[in-house]
C-alpha cells in the first residue's frame, strides 16, 4: 500500500509501548527503505505496461488492469490478519518472508502465459504489502531509539519513491527490455535487498499487543471513521483513473510510447517535488494539506477529460496530478494517524486495510468502465472519487 509515508512525529511514536533491540546499524534502516521502494514499485509497476501486458496475453486492459486490483484485496485482508498471526513472529523474519514473497510474485509474472497465472502471482504481492506495512510502520523507531525521526523517514522515503516513481520505472524499462524482463529486473532486485537484510537486521522482537481486539476500540473514535471514508473515496478514485492512465493518453491524448515514457517520468518528478512541499505543509495545517492534495488530483484528471484530446493540455494535467499524487502519502496518512497517535500499529493496519482494498475496487471499477465505456470513463471515475472526498471533508470538518 501503500502505500504511505510520514507518520506521526516523534513524540507521538515513542508513545506506543515498544520492546527496542540494540540500536541497528544506519544500513539495516537503508536496506528497510530499499524494501519499502520494491514493494510499492511492484504494486503499481503494470500500471505503465497494460498495453504490453494485454497485448502479450491476448487479453483485455480492464483484464490487465485486475494485477493492480488483486493485490489490492489481498493486501487488505493480509494487513488485519497481521495484527494477530503476526504477533508472535520474530520481525527480521516476518520482514525476511514477506519480501521473499515478492521475489516469487514478480518471477511468476515475467513467465506467465495465462491470466489465472498473472493473477496467483500477484496474491503473493498483497500478502507481502499488507504484511509489511502492517509490521514495518514502527521499525525505524525501535532500530533507531534515539533517532526516530530520522529512521522513519529514511524507511518512508522508500515508500515515497515507490510511489512516485513505480510506473515511469516500469514504463522505461518495459519500453527498453519488454514487460517480462522488467518484472525479472525488479525480482533480481529484491534478492539483493532480502540478502541486505539476513545480513544487517538485528533480532527484533514482536511488539506485546492485544491483537485484533483493538479494531473495534479504535473504530469507535469519530476522527478515525471519518478518515478512512475519506481514504476509501479518494483511493478508489485515484487508482480508477491511474491504473489507466497509459492507455488514455495513448489513445486519447495521441502520446507516442517514446514519449509516454518521458511524461510519466516528469509525473514522477513533479510527485517528489509534491511529496516534498507536502512535508512541509501537513505541519502547519494537515487538513488544509489534504483538501489542496484531493484538488490537485481531481482537478487534474476533470482536466485531462475535458481537454485531454489536446497534447500540451494532456502533459501539464498528467504534470499537476504527479504533484497531487506526490502529496497524497502524506497527508492523508498524516491525517488519520493523528485521530489516534497512541495506537498508531491499529491505525497502521486500518490504513493499508482500508486504502488497499479501495485500491483494489478502483481499479476494477477502471476496468469495468474501461471495457464497457472507453477508457475515458475511467478517468471520469477519478474526478467522481477525488472531488467527492474535497466535500466529504469540507462537509465533516467545515472548521
Amino acid at each position: 500500500m501503500t502505500h504511505s509515508v510520514k507518520t506521526a512525529s516523534p513524540s507521538d511514536l515513542s508513545t506506543t509501548p515498544r520492546t527496542s533491540p540494540a540500536p541497528a546499524s544506519w544500513s539495516a534502516v537503508v536496506a528497510i527503505g530499499v524494501g519499502a521502494f520494491t514493494l510499492v514499485s511492484a504494486e503499481f509497476l503494470p500500471v505503465g505496461l497494460l498495453p504490453q501486458i494485454a497485448q502479450d496475453l491476448a487479453i483485455s486492459e480492464g483484464q490487465a488492469g485486475l494485477m493492480v486490483t488483486a493485490p489490492g484485496i489481498v493486501a487488505a485482508c493480509a494487513a488485519l490478519l497481521t495484527i494477530s498471526v503476526g504477533k508472535h513472529i520474530q520481525r527480521q523474519h516476518a520482514l525476511w518472508a514477506l519480501l521473499s514473497l515478492l521475489v516469487i510474485s514478480n518471477a511468476l509474472v515475467a513467465c506467465a502465459n495465462s491470466l489465472p497465472v498473472l493473477l496467483a502471482a500477484r496474491v503473493l504481492l498483497g500478502v507481502a504489502v499488507g504484511g509489511f506495512w502492517t509490521i514495518g510502520v514502527s521499525l525505524g523507531a525501535r532500530l533507531r531509539p534515539n533517532a526516530i525521526g530520522r529512521a522513519t523517514s529514511i524507511i518512508f522515503s522508500g515508500v515515497t519513491l515507490g510511489t512516485v516513481a513505480g510506473v515511469p520505472a516500469g514504463t522505461l524499462l518495459g519500453g527498453l527490455l519488454g514487460w517480462r524482463l522488467a518484472f525479472a529486473a525488479f525480482a533480481v532486485l529484491v534478492v539483493l535487498v532480502v540478502a541486505a537484510l539476513v545480513v544487517l537486521l538485528p533480532r527484533i522482537p514482536p511488539e506485546k499487543s492485544l491483537g485484533f481486539g483493538q479494531v473495534p476500540v479504535v473504530l469507535r473514535m469519530t476522527n478515525v471513521r471519518a478518515g478512512l471514508v475519506a481514504v476509501v473515496l479518494i483511493f478508489t478514485g485515484q487508482l480508477a483513473a491511474y491504473t489507466y492512465i497509459a492507455p488514455f493518453l495513448k489513445q486519447t491524448s495521441g502520446i507516442d510510447s517514446g514519449n509516454l515514457s518521458a511524461l510519466l517520468l516528469a509525473y514522477g518528478v513533479a510527485g517528489i517535488i509534491g511529496n516534498i512541499f507536502c512535508g512541509w505543509f501537513v505541519e502547519r495545517d494537515v487538513r488544509r494539506a489534504v483538501l489542496v492534495t484531493t484538488l490537485f488530483l481531481g482537478g487534474a484528471m476533470l482536466s485531462l477529460v475535458v481537454w485531454g484530446t489536446n497534447p500540451v493540455w494532456a502533459t501539464a494535467a498528467v504534470v499537476a496530478w504527479g504533484v497531487g499524487f506526490g502529496m497524497l502519502p502524506i497527508a492523508i496518512q498524516s491525517w488519520i494517524f493523528k485521530a489516534a497517535p497512541d495506537r498508531l500499529e491499529v491505525v497502521a493496519a486500518l490504513f493499508v486495510a482500508v486504502g488497499q482494498l479501495a485500491m483494489g475496487i478502483g481499479a476494477l471499477i477502471g476496468g469495468v468502465a474501461v471495457d464497457h465505456f472507453g477508457v475515458q470513463m475511467a478517468i471520469g471515475v477519478g474526478v467522481a472519487g477525488t472531488l467527492g472526498a474535497t466535500l466529504w471533508i469540507v462537509a465533516r470538518f467545515p472548521r
